[in-house]
């Protein structure tokens, strides 16, 4: 396991006081420490393995839901086959009681079988789980609908997420190793398509990495931040910061909100990245650097320089994107594309 400085403990939040706005002035992560302790899933949890499964199926809406599973050669780890266009895992469609089954199976294994239920949406599949569970971001002018993430000792490899994220441990410990955006190159991200959950991960082995092969992953680590959360324990991860995750017990469940600070008519930047390689990234050199001046004068320098020297009514796309703008804007681009 990868060992980091000490990512900053709260001991005295309250789920009725939570510090956000500090939290997103500060943009680190931070550990709140037993915020999530008096759920009634995590007592359950910290009673028996047999509680929390029996508290998750008595609320279990009996929808289908969607999990990764692998053999137990994949070592609790969705990840690649070896050559990178293949992932080592199928993705299945079952009964959440189905699931808990195949964990329950087995419990006492060295090596199980992964199972892996991600971003599981509680508030559909799991109806009337909030009430005795849960943050009361809302009253933060927050809109964050949970999801839960179920299995067993499963590694999520190392990626990062667009949106902020409080992430509570509810069963089970799970160590957090978070590394800051600027360390994108030392962490060797993987391929964007296909990917085990999603996003980008890193392909470094953090339990065998390889300095040969992989050395600017021990300039990562320099900077690496780490904390191991017990039952009811969460942990904010600001928005772009790499984490890996590894959940430490036979059975783990995690429920986690997710929310962006900037308005919902303001596309994912996603796309933008895929239309910037196919569009740039292959040009001449000479070409690459001009548009990179562009781009900076236009997107990356102060959002109001660019057209701080005309009218207002004569900015147009050069001022603030509202959700007009936004509509004309997404308008144009497909028109473009699909000429």
């Amino acid at each position: 396991m990868v060992d980091g400085q000490a990512i900053l403990v709260l001991h005295d939040a309250r789920a009725d006081a939570l510090p956000l706005d500090a939290l997103l002035d500060a943009g680190q992560p931070v550990v709140l420490k037993g915020i999530a302790r008096d759920w009634g899933l995590a007592q359950a949890g910290l009673r028996s393995v047999d509680d929390a499964m029996a508290y998750l199926r008595g609320l279990d809406a009996g929808a289908p839901v969607q999990y990764s599973f692998g053999d137990a050669d994949i070592q609790g780890r969705p990840f690649y086959k070896d050559d990178f266009t293949r992932l080592n895992f199928e993705v299945r469609r079952g009964r959440l009681a189905e699931v808990l089954e195949g964990i329950a199976a087995h419990l006492g294994d060295a090596r199980p079988p992964t199972y892996y239920v991600a971003s599981l949406l509680v508030d559909r599949a799991l109806p009337g789980f909030t009430a005795a569970n849960g943050l009361p971001l809302a009253r933060y002018g927050i809109d964050a609908p949970p999801s839960m993430w179920i299995g067993n000792r499963v590694v999520a490899s190392c990626h990062f997420d667009a949106p902020e994220n409080l992430a509570c441990c509810v069963v089970g410990r799970r160590q957090f190793t978070l590394f800051p955006p600027d360390q994108i190159g030392n962490l060797y991200p993987g391929p964007l398509e296909p990917t085990p959950g999603g996003q980008v991960v890193s392909v470094v082995d953090f339990d065998r990495p390889d300095f040969e092969r992989h050395p600017r992953f021990r300039d990562a680590l320099a900077t690496a931040q780490t904390a191991t959360l017990e039952p009811g324990d969460a942990i904010f991860i600001p928005s772009m910061w790499w984490h890996h995750v590894r959940s430490l017990e036979p059975f783990n469940v995690l429920v986690n909100y997710w929310w962006r600070r900037s308005p919902a008519f303001l596309s994912s930047p996603l796309p933008a990245l895929h239309h910037a390689m196919w569009t740039l990234r292959d040009l001449p050199e000479r070409e690459k650097r001009a548009w990179a001046d562009i781009f900076d004068y236009y997107v990356f320098g102060p959002a109001a320089r660019a057209g701080e020297h005309l009218p207002d009514a004569g900015r147009d796309l050069l001022g603030p994107i509202d959700e007009t703008r936004a509509r004309r804007v997404r308008a144009m681009l497909i028109n473009r594309l699909n000429r």
